[in-house]
């Protein structure tokens, strides 16, 4: 029997026939406890949450926007990849028909990037980060594609996309610096466009007003026709059944190598500026067939 508070020896025969003791080998430390309470992951989104979110938004996705995905086999199963699309309606209705047609076809989750001013609203701030909503920056968008495979989705456009008035629809703005682009060839990851029809008619601004901007420090403060036909508080809430169409088109890589100190700023502008001019005759075309607004 060995020694109290010895750890016991293992005896193996040395050449020659001698006897030696060798310390048995100390255990695999185990994993650290997670402080984490229950589904949260570091960025804030919750499974369980998104499940909820997917429950409840499954009906108006089906039979009120009615999507339907042309290419959606294009978005890789596994590796990371951010998705780019256009964007529109006052209260953007793109990016959850997005998040909710990838989670369900494919099983893969979707963080959103967007502006911190959500992350900052009280309540909803939360909510937003719940179900996959994280703030735009480099180092976010990086580490969940180089380091963490997942899927991205962003919206070049930024506001300017969906401050646009009814009569600039699907008139794509600048893509800003090219920011997406860099962060892609970083993380050596594809970009994927997706070009979505139905958001621009899914509560179209008939007006903005300038001056509740400055007050309010937002964006754009419109009066959408939706406000007009079921007044302030439903006109908020409540978009107008369009018929969503979103095509996924190639996925586009970039024969440079990841995790280099800079890139080249024309070259970033160059593809930006590219993929927007794609994406934008992608929209024309889908608009020259389409036959309805309502109904496709």
């Amino acid at each position: 029997m060995a020694p109290p508070n010895r750890r016991p020896e293992t005896v193996t025969r040395a050449q020659g026939g001698a006897l030696v003791h060798l310390p048995r080998p100390a255990p695999e430390p185990g994993p650290l406890p997670d402080p984490r309470r229950g589904d949260v992951d570091e960025w804030g989104r919750s499974e369980s949450m998104r499940r909820l979110a997917r429950q409840l938004y499954d009906p108006m996705y089906r039979y009120w926007f009615r999507a339907e995905w042309d290419g959606i086999d294009k978005i890789p199963r596994e590796g990371g990849a951010l998705i780019v699309a256009n964007h529109a309606a006052a209260i953007p209705s793109d990016a959850p028909v997005i998040h909710h047609g990838i989670e369900t076809e494919l099983g893969r989750p979707v963080y959103g990037l967007a502006d911190y001013l959500f992350r900052s609203i009280p309540v909803v701030g939360t909510l937003w980060s719940r179900v996959g909503g994280v703030p735009a920056h480099p180092e976010n968008a990086y580490r969940l594609l180089r380091e963490q495979q997942q899927l991205v989705a962003v919206f070049p456009e930024g506001s300017k996309g969906p401050g646009k008035v009814y009569n600039e629809r699907y008139q794509l703005r600048r893509f800003g610096r090219g920011g997406f682009v860099e962060i892609a060839m970083r993380a050596g990851v594809p970009i994927i466009p997706i070009a979505v029809l139905g958001a621009e008619e899914s509560m179209p601004i008939v007006y903005k007003s300038a001056a509740l901007a400055r007050l309010t420090g937002l964006p754009y403060v419109p009066i959408t026709a939706n406000h007009l036909l079921f007044g302030p508080l439903l006109g908020t809430i409540l978009y107008f059944p369009a018929k969503f169409r979103l095509k996924v088109l190639d996925p586009i890589t970039f024969d440079v190598a990841p995790d280099q100190e800079r890139y080249a700023k024309s070259r970033i502008m160059e593809e930006a500026e590219a993929i927007r001019v794609k994406l934008q005759a992608t929209i024309y075309e889908m608009l020259q067939q389409r036959r309805s607004v309502w109904f496709g």
